[in-house]
Protein backbone atom coordinates (compact mmCIF):
# COMPACT_ATOMS: atom_id res chain seq x y z
CA UNK A 1 0.00 0.00 0.00
CA UNK A 2 2.61 2.32 0.62
CA UNK A 3 4.75 1.48 -2.27
CA UNK A 4 1.36 2.47 -4.45
CA UNK A 5 0.59 5.87 -2.70
CA UNK A 6 4.23 6.51 -3.08
CA UNK A 7 4.24 5.62 -6.77
CA UNK A 8 0.98 7.80 -6.75
CA UNK A 9 3.18 10.88 -5.29
CA UNK A 10 5.92 10.37 -7.58
CA UNK A 11 3.80 10.38 -10.55
CA UNK A 12 2.18 13.44 -9.59
CA UNK A 13 5.33 15.44 -9.46
CA UNK A 14 6.40 14.22 -12.61
CA UNK A 15 2.96 15.16 -14.18
CA UNK A 16 3.32 18.65 -12.64
CA UNK A 17 6.61 19.26 -13.90
CA UNK A 18 6.17 18.22 -16.90
CA UNK A 19 3.02 20.57 -17.60
CA UNK A 20 4.67 23.55 -16.33
CA UNK A 21 7.83 22.72 -18.06
CA UNK A 22 5.60 22.59 -21.63
CA UNK A 23 3.39 25.91 -20.30
CA UNK A 24 7.16 27.46 -19.41
CA UNK A 25 8.83 26.41 -22.30
CA UNK A 26 5.70 27.24 -24.48
CA UNK A 27 5.82 31.06 -23.46
CA UNK A 28 9.37 31.70 -24.91
CA UNK A 29 8.09 33.29 -28.67
CA UNK A 30 6.36 35.71 -26.20
CA UNK A 31 9.53 36.59 -23.85
CA UNK A 32 11.46 37.06 -27.29
CA UNK A 33 9.24 39.24 -28.61
CA UNK A 34 9.78 41.52 -25.73
CA UNK A 35 13.05 40.97 -25.72
CA UNK A 36 13.47 42.31 -28.81
CA UNK A 37 11.34 45.31 -28.31
CA UNK A 38 13.55 45.57 -25.19
CA UNK A 39 16.77 47.70 -24.07
CA UNK A 40 18.66 45.36 -22.25
CA UNK A 41 21.90 44.99 -23.32
CA UNK A 42 22.48 42.17 -25.51
CA UNK A 43 24.32 39.69 -22.87
CA UNK A 44 21.56 40.09 -20.93
CA UNK A 45 18.72 39.51 -23.47
CA UNK A 46 20.73 36.47 -24.21
CA UNK A 47 20.90 35.45 -20.26
CA UNK A 48 17.28 35.27 -20.16
CA UNK A 49 16.72 33.16 -23.14
CA UNK A 50 18.77 30.54 -21.92
CA UNK A 51 17.91 30.73 -18.24
CA UNK A 52 14.03 30.54 -19.49
CA UNK A 53 14.98 27.81 -21.33
CA UNK A 54 17.03 26.01 -19.00
CA UNK A 55 14.34 25.93 -16.40
CA UNK A 56 12.23 24.38 -18.48
CA UNK A 57 14.67 21.50 -19.51
CA UNK A 58 15.14 21.02 -15.45
CA UNK A 59 11.67 20.62 -15.13
CA UNK A 60 11.34 17.97 -17.31
CA UNK A 61 14.58 16.12 -16.30
CA UNK A 62 13.55 16.47 -12.93
CA UNK A 63 10.30 15.34 -13.93
CA UNK A 64 11.85 11.66 -15.95
CA UNK A 65 13.95 11.49 -12.21
CA UNK A 66 10.28 11.00 -9.90
CA UNK A 67 9.00 9.20 -13.26
CA UNK A 68 11.64 6.47 -13.20
CA UNK A 69 11.41 6.15 -9.39
CA UNK A 70 7.58 5.29 -9.67
CA UNK A 71 8.15 2.91 -12.37
CA UNK A 72 11.39 1.57 -9.67
CA UNK A 73 11.11 2.92 -6.33
CA UNK A 74 14.48 1.39 -5.99
CA UNK A 75 16.31 3.16 -9.07
CA UNK A 76 17.91 6.11 -6.33
CA UNK A 77 17.91 6.32 -2.89
CA UNK A 78 16.04 8.58 -0.18
CA UNK A 79 18.60 10.93 -0.05
CA UNK A 80 18.91 11.56 -3.53
CA UNK A 81 15.45 11.67 -4.06
CA UNK A 82 15.02 14.39 -1.21
CA UNK A 83 17.96 16.06 -2.83
CA UNK A 84 16.14 16.17 -6.59
CA UNK A 85 13.16 16.94 -4.78
CA UNK A 86 14.85 20.08 -3.39
CA UNK A 87 15.54 21.46 -6.74
CA UNK A 88 11.92 22.86 -7.61
CA UNK A 89 11.56 24.03 -3.90
CA UNK A 90 14.48 26.14 -3.74
CA UNK A 91 13.06 27.28 -7.67
CA UNK A 92 9.83 28.02 -5.85
CA UNK A 93 11.59 30.02 -3.11
CA UNK A 94 13.26 32.32 -5.36
CA UNK A 95 9.97 33.04 -7.55
CA UNK A 96 7.75 34.30 -4.43
CA UNK A 97 11.38 36.00 -3.72
CA UNK A 98 11.64 38.24 -6.90
CA UNK A 99 8.29 37.84 -8.45
CA UNK A 100 5.82 37.10 -5.54
CA UNK A 101 2.88 34.79 -5.74
CA UNK A 102 3.06 33.43 -8.62
CA UNK A 103 1.21 29.89 -10.60
CA UNK A 104 4.85 28.87 -11.16
CA UNK A 105 6.27 28.95 -7.81
CA UNK A 106 2.76 26.83 -6.18
CA UNK A 107 3.19 24.22 -8.54
CA UNK A 108 6.69 24.10 -8.63
CA UNK A 109 6.49 24.02 -4.25
CA UNK A 110 3.46 21.19 -4.90
CA UNK A 111 5.70 19.17 -7.06
CA UNK A 112 8.39 18.99 -4.59
CA UNK A 113 6.28 18.46 -1.54
CA UNK A 114 4.52 15.62 -3.10
CA UNK A 115 7.88 14.49 -4.08
CA UNK A 116 8.96 14.64 -0.62
CA UNK A 117 5.82 12.59 0.74
CA UNK A 118 6.72 10.32 -2.00
CA UNK A 119 10.21 9.55 -0.65
CA UNK A 120 8.87 9.33 2.71
CA UNK A 121 6.43 6.50 2.22
CA UNK A 122 9.09 4.91 -0.15
CA UNK A 123 10.95 4.87 3.39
Amino acid sequence: MKSTLARAFFITAALVLTTGAIMHASAFQKVQEALFVSNLAPFAADSLKVLWLADSATCLLVAAFFGSLAVNSSSASPIAALVVALIPAATAVLIYIFIGSFIGGHLLLAAALTAIIGTLLKG
